[in-house]
């Protein structure tokens, strides 16, 4: 994890985070699509919205990405729980 700000009372977290198959994309997908708050990808200069299929395979997934989840604190520790698959320490 790299960064936390706080915006009111929303925290945003920043973690690299790696998709290797289309596999992980569709669970990767399926999990951002079960949370209520926002989550984007960052890739360069790009940024798409992390529920979107279409968006995330429009990245490079040969890199690395960032994601950015912007959540209270206790949904955002759940939420990145279920994503400890896709984070790269």
């Amino acid at each position: 994890m790299k960064i936390d700000q706080k915006k009111g009372e929303i925290i945003v977290k920043q973690v690299k985070v790696r998709l290797n198959s289309i596999d992980e994309v569709k669970e990767f997908c399926g999990l951002t699509n079960a949370c209520k708050f926002d989550v984007d990808l960052l890739s360069g200069r790009y940024r798409v919205d992390a529920k979107s299929i279409m968006g995330i395979f429009s990245l490079d997934l040969t890199k690395t990405l960032e994601m950015l989840v912007h959540a209270e604190d206790a949904e955002c520790a759940d939420f990145l729980d279920d994503m400890k698959k896709f984070i790269e320490e």
